[in-house]
């Protein structure tokens, strides 16, 4: 075999057979071999940032290694977003790239470029491959590196020559990984049962250990008020009795209340980003922290732990599940407490009962949560529908939220979903984009089309770009500043121009019959949703401010009110 046969090989190896890819020049020979190959699914993307994104949306709805390939110089650069992308959310992913021939390497060859030096930045580890003997060895390591420990993207950079190149090793032995040893948790379970006031705080890093049936049953028998990030939306199912929902910039006021009262704060698989903390020193002011993640980088980063327990999620959800089972905690008052913030201050906005009203966010999210299947993989973009999904839909599983977390990608959902539904072709997956982040990679209508995927499109249109329009007007008084989006095009001819049929809707009476009909189509359907332009995500915290600081609409109001009364 030469050097592309060992490729594919790896791929069968490791049940490897779907992968999302761009061909070019320097790496044709392993198009060539994929022509003889009918067990490897090659999909063809319409942009390399799209083939990343796709393996990305891949590899979050199934749980298994995401595979994107390109060639050298243009096709590498373009996707350097979607691998960055899969490093800040911590996704596993293979990338394979073509580059020059190794004699023109460092010669500004025509379409060189140093992906080595320019992705070191965004991924767990890469290659360049010198000899085709190392190659069966680097994929072996490669794939096993991209899915253990903390998951992110590997990346293998392949000159020309050794793709055509036979190898003497035909081969090399699967990676065994070492079975996980439990840390003691003694005092991780003295401080639990001193603690008065405890909180769960758990993130993406529950889905990414296959931890979910874990963790559920841990949080069911602890009784914990919860809270989640952005990532863990999902972790204990939608019917959990003590989740408070999520916390942070646009979390709840029930979840940022209970992480500012809580005497001690639970943390898993979760890294405390500043979009979940707000302002750090006056995050979780009167609580000491346990801290449990599988990636010590992790732990003491941004806040020091008073413990910190590494290892693996699984085994150490099991050992303090076992534990409280024994002995359950006493806080029943914590408990009433945080139920009766949750009946207060969770996301609670009412539908909008007018029949002839305008579409808002909210209500039309959380019509869908309550029409679409249970197993619907949602896949956001990013912007205002992006908060409203997370705020006001019911996820019953992490993996069927997927969300660009810690990179915030626009152009991000629809390619998401397109790795999503070839995940699964059997399960229902819609993106839900705003009408600034679809036309990022709205060319990948032509790989719905070509595939014939039964995917549901569904674009929240303000005509702005609505997120950066809010803070302009919340903390930059209103000054704005290149977010007009008006002479978007007719979404619902872009969309019957691929062979799609598409909906238009603008009233709150219409919401229900277009989500059944798009979700009833037997194919691709594009709903199209008018909302206000000038329609916030409420609550916010200011970047940079304390959660405890968060503005409503009420208060945005009353400020309003006094500065006109004082002008």
């Amino acid at each position: 075999m030469n050097g592309a046969q060992q490729i594919l090989d790896a791929f069968h190896r490791h049940d490897i057979h779907t992968v999302f890819g761009y061909p070019g020049g320097c790496i044709m020979p392993l198009y060539d071999a994929l022509v003889d190959d009918v067990g490897i699914e090659h999909v063809l993307c319409r942009h390399e940032q799209g083939c990343a994104l796709a393996a990305d949306g891949y590899a979050r709805a199934s749980g298994q290694l995401g595979v994107c390939i390109a060639t050298s110089g243009p096709g590498a650069t373009n996707l350097i977003t979607g691998v960055a992308n899969a490093h800040r959310d911590s996704i596993p992913m293979l990338v394979i790239t073509g580059q020059v021939p190794s004699s023109l390497i460092g010669t500004d060859a025509f379409q060189e470029t140093d992906v080595l030096g320019m992705t070191l930045g965004i991924v767990k580890h890469s290659y360049l491959v010198d000899e085709v003997d190392d190659l069966p060895a680097i994929l072996e390591e490669a794939i096993d590196l991209a899915q253990t420990g903390r998951p992110g993207p590997v990346w293998i950079d392949i000159p020309k020559d050794v793709l055509l190149t036979e190898a003497s090793m035909q081969s090399a032995p699967k990676t065994t990984t070492t079975a996980p040893t439990t840390p003691d948790l003694t005092e991780a379970l003295a401080m639990l049962r001193a603690a008065r006031k405890p909180l769960l705080y758990s993130g993406g890093g529950i889905s990414l250990a296959h931890a979910e049936t874990r963790f559920r049953a841990f949080a069911d028998t602890s009784a914990l008020p919860s809270v989640v990030t952005l990532k863990g939306i999902g972790n204990g199912g939608k019917h959990s009795a003590h989740h408070l929902g999520m916390l942070g910039m646009h979390g709840s006021r029930a979840a940022n209340r209970a992480v500012d009262e809580c005497d001690l704060l639970l943390v898993i698989g979760a890294r405390l980003d500043d979009r979940a903390t707000g302002k750090l020193d006056t995050f979780a002011p009167n609580a000491r922290m346990i801290h449990i993640d599988a990636d010590a980088a992790e732990i003491n980063k941004l806040r020091p732990a008073d413990l910190a327990v590494r290892g693996d999620l699984n085994a150490i959800l099991e050992a303090l599940t076992d534990d409280l089972a024994a002995q359950p905690l006493a806080i029943a008052d914590w408990q009433t407490q945080c139920r009766t913030w949750h009946t207060t201050g969770g996301f609670s906005a009412a539908d909008n009962e007018e029949p002839m009203a305008p579409i808002t966010g909210p209500a039309f999210v959380r019509q869908l949560s309550r029409i679409a299947p249970d197993d619907t993989v949602i896949a956001c973009d990013v912007g205002q529908h992006q908060m409203w999904v997370a705020q006001h839909y019911q996820f019953d599983h992490p993996r069927h939220h997927l969300s660009s977390g810690g990179l915030g990608t626009m152009g991000f959902g629809l390619p998401a979903a397109i790795g999503a539904q070839f995940a699964d072709r059997g399960t229902t997956v819609i993106n839900v984009a705003g009408d600034g982040s679809f036309m990022m990679n709205a060319q990948e209508l032509a790989t719905i089309r070509r595939y014939r995927l039964p995917l549901k499109m569904i674009i929240l249109d303000n005509q702005c770009l609505g997120m950066v329009r809010q803070q302009q007007e919340l903390f930059y008084n209103n000054r704005e500043s290149q977010i007009d989006l008006d002479d978007n095009p007719d979404f619902v001819a872009m969309a019957r121009a691929f062979d799609i049929p598409a909906l238009h809707i603008e009233r709150t009476d219409q919401i229900r019959r277009g989500i059944e009909t798009i979700l009833a189509y037997d194919g691709p359907m594009l709903l199209h949703v008018a909302i206000a332009r000038e329609e916030n995500v409420w609550p916010i915290v200011k970047p940079g401010a304390s959660n405890r600081d968060m503005i409503d609409e009420t208060k945005k109001r009353t400020s309003q009110a006094q500065r006109e009364h004082v002008a």
